[in-house]
């Protein structure tokens, strides 16, 4: 589902001003023959690769929300490690005119099982990256990704 319920009845009061959201973002890895591997998704507002991103439900654990977001972008289960980092993006302005900044809490995440494909439409791709040969991605979400690959066992964040 592209955009929650509870973000939908809230736009309808709100219109398209700042909203300020909490997020989560589930940097997902493997290692298939020797190579270590992460899995980014191409999405369909920007035609642009990412990591597994989403808002978090009211009252959602964030841990429970990654899981549950790599399962609906990526068909993939996953478990969570640990938190990678903790940061605010940039303001955004989405495709269809909404604006937002989301307080993102990644996680580094193991593949554990299920094949990756498109789950929604919020991507049209689905694909392992080898982590040495990544695609082009925004700076702030490469940024997620290095947190997540780190293998650091304390929490990034932004001072």
């Amino acid at each position: 589902m592209p955009i929650p319920d509870f973000v939908v009845e809230l736009r309808r009061m709100v219109g398209t001003h700042q909203l300020w959201l909490p997020a989560v973002t589930a940097v997902i890895v493997r290692d298939q023959a020797g190579t270590r591997e992460v899995l980014l998704t191409l999405r369909a507002d920007n035609g642009r690769w990412a990591p597994v991103t989403g808002i978090l439900d009211p009252g959602e654990e964030p841990a429970v929300a990654a899981v549950r977001e790599a399962r609906e972008e990526t068909c993939v289960d996953i478990e969570v490690q640990r938190l990678a980092s903790v940061s605010v993006s940039p303001p955004i302005t989405h495709a269809n005119g909404d604006l937002g900044i989301y307080l993102d809490l990644t996680f580094a995440c193991a593949w554990t099982g299920g094949e990756a494909a498109v789950g929604d439409d919020e991507n049209t791709e689905v694909r392992w990256w080898p982590v040495d040969a990544l695609p082009e991605m925004s700076p702030w979400l490469l940024e997620r990704v290095h947190a997540g690959l780190s293998g650091e066992t304390a929490t990034a964040f932004r001072t």
